[in-house]
Parts: C-alpha cells; structure tokens; sequence
C-alpha cells in the first residue's frame, strides 16, 4: 500500500512539473479558446509549426509560413497557374490510331478527350467538335509547348474546356497509347 501510494505522489509530481515546464516555455500570447499544451518530449528537428498555418485558427500566422529563412520552401511571388505547368510533355503518348474498346465506367462519367498541339489532333477536333460540345466533353491536352500554343488549341475548340495536364496515369490506367481519343462511360474511341 505504501509503495502503491509513493509511487502516485511521485507520478503526480512528475506530470505537475512537466505541465509547469510546458507553461514556463509556451509562449506569452495564447488566442483565446486554445488550450494548453504538455511538452512531453523534444528530440529537436525541424519545427512542424509552419504547417499549421493552413489549418485556420491554430495560432499561427501566415508570416510563420514556409520561408526561406526556415528551410521550407520560398513562396511564390505569384500564385501558381497553368503557364508553370508548361511545356507540357507526354513520356507514354504520341499522336496516332486508337483502336477502340468498351469500358463499364459509371453512369455519371463526364466525358474527357485527350489532344495535343499536333495537326492529328486539331483535325480530330474540328471533325468532332460538335459531338463534344453535345455531350459537354472535357479535354485534356497532354502535349502543348507554350501558353501561345495552348489558346490557339481553345480557340479552335471553341466551347469545350481544355485543360493542360499529364496524360501518362490515365494512359498507364487505360492502357492508351496515343491520342486524340474519346473516354466516356460506354468507351475508348478515336
């Protein structure tokens, strides 16, 4: 019983000095409604606290962000926009033939095409621009080297979304080797 009984006043001892050691080095100013937290070990490393900026109302401004002087990453002196995604180059398609197949995709599937910034493509798309319009087709343009190149491709497909992205998960997923091609629910179609 003796033992019993020491051992929880050193245990309450020790927590009551770990949470008042915590408290001696949070810092000053505290938002209200956050709670106090108990430093239970630090074995150093790089501070986690400029995470916390993204997740609002953890007490951490945006100055405390990643920053050069952290050794986080620099922030952009502008947002991030499709003109940093360019060139845009596919390692797994080329412009060609593709033999069409069905799929069971979903009801709901919004139907996509893929295109490039080649004469195949740019034929393939005024031949079916209006079948895509119809059926409210997203495309996606996964070979263009310049923003001058890829609004020339949306004013040639006027009405349809293009997007620049990679093709080559899709294409390893469908087991697609080139494009311009079609992708809806019933299918894969040139």
């Amino acid at each position: 019983m003796k033992r019993h009984l020491c051992f929880s006043l050193l245990s309450g001892c020790a927590v009551t000095l770990m949470a008042s050691l915590a408290q001696a080095q949070a810092p000053a100013e505290r938002p209200p409604g956050l709670p106090q937290l108990t430093v239970v070990a630090d074995h150093g490393g790089e501070s986690a606290r400029p995470y916390y900026v993204a997740i609002k109302g953890a007490g951490v401004d945006e100055e405390e962000g990643y920053s050069t002087q952290l050794g986080g990453t620099p922030r952009p002196s502008r947002p991030y926009g499709e003109r940093d995604m360019l060139p845009l180059e596919s390692e797994q398609l080329t412009p060609g033939t593709v033999t069409p197949r069905q799929l069971d995709l979903p009801g709901g599937f919004t139907p996509i095409f893929l295109i490039g910034d080649d004469d195949l493509s740019r034929q393939w798309l005024a031949q079916r621009g209006d079948i895509l319009r119809e059926m409210n087709a997203v495309g996606l343009v996964v070979q263009v080297s310049d923003e001058t190149s890829l609004q020339a491709l949306r004013a040639e497909a006027a009405g349809l979304e293009l997007r620049p992205v990679s093709g080559d998960g899709l294409a390893e997923r469908l087991g697609l080797q080139h494009y311009p091609v079609m992708i809806s629910a019933n299918g894969i179609e040139q």
